[in-house]
């Protein structure tokens, strides 16, 4: 899963990035309200982690905008300011969550899941794919009543082509969905591998939900 962290304490962010990335999470990082909001609107995020202290704005204001704006992505603030009348603001906001600093990071990462878990309940979990679905909660595929085991990326390129079952996906959205809006180590030719890669587990499996390249354009999911 892609996370979006904003916080403007540059260190604690990465290391909070290399932590994250060991529990299986990816994440751009906004140092700045702004770029938090042109990077939201530009990609698709599993989550947000919010500092409140920005240089260029309140956490709290971006927030609200969000919310304002029907933004639905799951946001936990992560801050310094733990006492209740600020969390009750931030809650108040449109936070799912609130964890003051400091903080374990398993508990992090515990409260990470259990708001993508309420977020997909809302949605519903399984996306039907004719003879197979996709749990979007525990992130598995299953064929014919098999699991079909799939790697990270693979996930998450099937999670972003199954959400979008018979749409175009453009190869700009699958990159960052995969890489980041920051690219670490992605690009065309990785993408053609990761989608080369579910294409055979998918056929291997007999499922009926294929994969489409539309030349210069991007993929689309479709049922046979």
């Amino acid at each position: 899963m892609r996370l979006l962290l904003v916080e403007d304490d540059r260190a604690l962010a990465a290391a909070l990035a290399q932590a994250l990335s060991r529990h299986g999470f990816a994440t751009d990082h906004a140092a700045q309200a702004e770029d938090a909001a042109a990077m939201l609107a530009a990609a698709h995020y599993g989550a947000v982690l919010l500092d409140l202290g920005l240089p260029d704005g309140d956490g709290l204001a971006l927030l609200r905008t969000w919310r304002g704006k029907g933004v639905a992505v799951p946001v936990i603030v992560v801050t310094a300011r733990g006492d209740t009348r600020a969390r009750i603001a931030g809650l108040d906001a449109g936070a799912d969550d609130y964890l003051p600093k400091p903080f374990d990071m398993d508990e992090l990462v515990a409260r990470l899941r259990a708001v993508t878990r309420r977020k997909d309940a809302l949605a519903g979990n399984e996306i039907a794919l004719g003879n197979g679905r996709f749990d979007t909660a525990r992130r598995e595929l299953v064929v014919a009543d098999r699991l079909v085991p799939l790697s990270a990326r693979e996930t998450e390129l099937a999670a972003l082509l199954f959400r979008r079952i018979g749409r175009v996906v453009a190869k700009a959205a699958v990159e960052d969905q995969l890489f980041g809006l920051m690219g670490d180590g992605g690009g065309a030719n990785a993408i053609e591998v990761y989608v080369h890669r579910l294409r055979r587990k998918l056929e291997a499996a007999g499922a009926a939900v294929r994969i489409e390249t539309i030349r210069g354009i991007g993929y689309l999911a479709r049922i046979a």
